[in-house]
């Protein structure tokens, strides 16, 4: 079922309706091509059609300029050769893909007339698309990003992950708290996405391993599963700038191999007769499932080896019909695992290679090692995942024997090259035996790879210094720095449509096919007509920011006041509880002092906690609860509020991070990998807020120290501080204003229908204050202040808001996509006819 060519997977140009080329396209062109795919793959008329019915036809309209696009870079790969990319990932966060498309095809004016002239409003259309919910965060989003950048850039890639039922929750705030609930995206069906049930792969899971003996007398081992997935494959295209290069977007999604029991349905027990499928689609249901339970634990393998399974022998499917043998796999194939989550790809090539191709092992090492390259996105030793080695004996036990394979020809090596002891022995073996026995995800994908990378400058160091350091020690050329990007393309193009025709009118056009150009902008930093336009730019982004917030939290805020903004996955070492602390301890200063020049502001929060991580709700609730009590006080007089928007998404961000002032970046130094959207909003023009942490220390140096908010611990200051504990009573006893606000927070001010709600929380920031919320604490409310005293210079603002902008050209997520081509995959752009 999965023998099947590439070319063959995308549409022939008389299924797709499409009758005209992308240089052709006009208004008229446009109209006509809507009102087709309307009556033809709509089955609807003008008089009857829904404005759901509407947005369909222009999808399919817009996807019908893509196809052609798609074919011929499909065709070119196989017709030139180029090494391609297969990027795995567990997240890929890509949002609406309506404005995406059009953006980059060049055609979202003409379709906006095209669509008017049908009495259709495009930007309302565009709200109908649901957000793919993907991913969670950061990982996701990036994956989204870098997938846009290897087609603007020609690099012949296929990014590989899930096609998730429900993706992340969709959160909703009750009372204050996070409450779960379904993403249904795909309720209404996927207009984007081509089905392929001919790409078809069976995926194994338990059963024995049996040994068997070949004439010449060599053994070779053979898996014989308890249990069969199907992995099913379904494309979406993704077309990169000005639609030069179109890749692949596979997700694949889980399917029983016998979907009914006929017999059991059949003696009445209806419900067990579909228990194999639920079962089996469970697999592609959710994102992220609970792993506080065995069940959860195991469904999140499940997951993870499903995909990785499903997408190597995708690729070395595609290998062998091009190149007729595995051996070349690493000349012609390029494996990047983003994060932990794809890392048994090690143990699975090893196995495809050695079980199912017949490679002797030495070769199929070498040619592993020299295919796949690891991306680390953590320092958190909980984030690198670890499986208990009963739940993968159980599970993949062909999988395990090749890992504790590996581990012991590993081994093996490290004692050979004079390395005997045991601490360090113990330290990079890829099995764990300090708390039962466990197996190191991040360690297996290390010692598989060629190359490892960090994803800021800052990171990339810590890596070699932390968790990596021993195994560093061992490879020392095999960890690298790629620092993280974003797509100008979706975070300024389209997010913020009036700042980008301020910016191309100022500094020409080029800005469209070199971020750099917006270097061209500084010196207009002063400029009082320029000036003037940027910040009218700005307030017209937040009046529409301003509605939402009416809108979803009943909040009413003035769009003249400072938008200071966070918003982010909420985790202890993101330190949205610092933000809420200082919040509390400006309300506490309004009212104290009223007299003096406060500066009016909106502090602005969104994210969701992991649906198990309870100390992350319950800093949600506490925001929520700060914010109910602030927004209510007729003494503050309009000086602060407080928002929380429910349900963050990519959608959201993008009306969120053009109107933004102040971008807060308040992580425990050391701790933040790299971060994105600190990008996102400098690049709007946003003045970052911030510790020296992750990509932090990177958008310093291209801003100017004057452009940017700086305050607390070092990474070194993080770790000599924790070093000599994480009590924090002295501390806290230097601190007045700190001393008011935990006690106000611990007495229940904020909380009198439960006064003891936060009264754990604020123990634990007195006593075990591991994420350093108390220390840094005084600093950011200092530096607080000094935001508050520069806004009041709007001269000196805005020419710091402008400097932001002009210098993010670097953090184009093409430059990092560059570097990852020429310095890992050893790729290049491809090709044209």
């Amino acid at each position: 079922m999965n023998n099947t060519s590439e070319a063959a997977c995308a549409p022939s140009l008389a299924d797709t309706g499409r009758d005209i080329a992308p240089a052709a396209d006009s208004v008229a062109n446009l109209r006509e091509a809507i009102l087709r795919r309307l009556t033809y793959s709509v089955g609807k008329n003008q008089a009857s059609a829904s404005e759901y019915d509407w947005y369909l036809a222009v999808v399919y309209a817009t996807r019908d300029r893509i196809v052609e696009g798609w074919m011929a870079s499909t065709n070119a790969a196989y017709v030139h050769g180029p090494k391609r990319v297969y990027y795995l990932s567990l997240e890929f966060l890509i949002g609406r893909l309506l404005g995406d498309a059009l953006n980059n095809l060049g055609l979202t004016e003409t379709m906006r007339a095209a669509t008017r002239e049908l009495g259709v409003d495009l930007e309302r259309l565009r709200t109908l698309e649901p957000d793919a919910a993907l991913g969670n965060g950061g990982l996701g989003r990036l994956a989204a990003c870098f997938m846009e950048s290897m087609a603007t850039l020609s690099i012949a890639a296929h990014g590989y992950g899930i096609r998730y039922d429900h993706g992340l929750f969709r959160q909703v705030l009750k009372d204050g708290w996070q409450q779960e609930y379904p993403e249904d995206w795909l309720a209404l069906g996927n207009p984007w996405e081509f089905k392929r049930p001919e790409v078809c792969y069976r995926i194994g899971f338990g059963g024995a391993v049996e040994a068997l003996t070949s004439p010449d007398g060599a053994t070779r081992y053979a898996w014989k599963p308890a249990e069969y997935v199907e992995a099913i494959a379904y494309d979406t295209p993704v077309v990169g700038w000005r639609g030069a290069h179109v890749n692949t977007l596979r997700l694949w999604s889980a399917r029983a191999c016998d979907p009914l029991q006929l017999d059991v349905f059949n003696a009445g027990d209806y419900v067990g007769a579909v228990a194999d499928k639920m079962r089996a689609e469970a697999i592609s249901k959710v994102l992220y499932p609970s792993d506080e339970t065995p069940a959860g634990q195991e469904l999140r393998l499940r997951q993870e080896y499903f995909f990785a399974s499903a997408s190597l022998q995708d690729a070395l499917r595609r290998h062998l019909k091009q190149y007729q043998e595995v051996r070349s796999l690493a000349e012609h194939v390029a494996i990047q695992l983003n994060d932990t989550h794809p890392a048994i790809s090690v143990a699975e090539l090893m196995r495809l290679l050695v079980d199912v191709h017949g490679i002797a092992w030495e070769e199929a090492w070498k040619i592993t090692q020299g295919t796949i390259s690891y991306t680390n996105h953590t320092l958190l030793p909980e984030a690198l995942e670890s499986w208990p080695v009963p739940l993968l004996e159980r599970m993949l036990p062909r999988q395990m024997q090749i890992i504790y394979l590996i581990n012991a020809l590993h081994l093996d090596s490290v004692r050979k090259s004079g390395h005997t002891d045991a601490r360090l022995i113990a330290a990079v073996s890829m099995i764990d035996e300090h708390a039962g026995r466990r197996v190191r995800m991040g360690h297996l994908a290390f010692i598989g790879s060629h190359k490892v990378n960090g994803v800021s400058a800052l990171h990339s160091k810590l890596l070699k210094q932390t968790v990596f350091r021993d195994l560093g020690t061992l490879y020392p050329d095999r960890i690298v720095n790629k620092t993280n990007g974003i797509t100008f393309r979706r975070w300024l193009f389209e997010a913020n449509p009036g700042l980008t025709r301020l910016l191309a009118d100022t500094a020409g056009e080029g800005i469209y096919d070199d971020p750099m150009a917006l270097r061209k902008i500084a010196p207009y930093a002063s400029d009082a007509a320029f000036v003037g336009e940027f910040a009218a730019v700005k307030r017209q982004n937040k009046v529409a920011l301003a509605k939402i917030i009416l809108d979803r939290c009943h909040v009413k805020v003035d769009p003249d006041v400072l938008f200071d903004v966070q918003i982010k996955r909420v985790h202890e070492y993101k330190r949205q509880l610092l933000n809420i602390l200082e919040t509390v301890a400006l309300y506490d200063a309004i009212r104290a002092q009223p007299y003096l020049d406060w500066v009016p502001r909106v502090k602005i929060f969104a994210g969701k906690a992991a649906a198990s991580y309870h100390h992350a709700k319950l800093i949600i609730k506490l925001a929520n609860d700060v914010a109910n009590v602030i927004n209510n006080d007729p003494t503050v007089r309009g000086m602060l509020k407080v928002a929380y928007l429910p349900n963050y998404n990519v959608s959201l961000a993008e009306s969120i991070i053009p109107a933004s002032d102040l971008s807060e970046q308040i992580s425990t130094a050391g701790m933040e990998a790299s971060g994105t959207g600190n990008m996102k909003l400098a690049l709007n023009g946003a003045l970052t807020i911030g510790t020296l942490d992750g990509a932090n220390v990177e958008i310093k140096q291209h801003v100017g120290d004057e452009n940017i908010f700086i305050f607390g611990m070092t990474a070194e200051q993080v770790a000599q501080r924790r070093g000599r504990g994480i009590d924090m009573r002295e501390t806290i006893a230097r601190s007045p204003a700190l001393r008011e606000v935990l006690d106000a927070i611990g007495s229940g001010v904020f909380s009198p229908d439960d006064p003891g709600r936060y009264a754990g929380l604020v123990d634990i920031l007195t006593h075990h204050d591991h994420f350093l919320v108390c220390e840094d604490f005084d600093a950011y409310y200092a530096c607080q202040r000094e935001v508050a005293a520069k806004w009041l210079d709007r001269a000196a603002w805005w020419k710091a808001s402008i400097l932001n902008t002009a210098g993010m050209g670097w953090f184009s997520s093409d430059r990092t996509i560059a570097e990852y081509a020429d310095e890992i995959w050893k790729t290049q752009a491809q090709k044209k006819e």
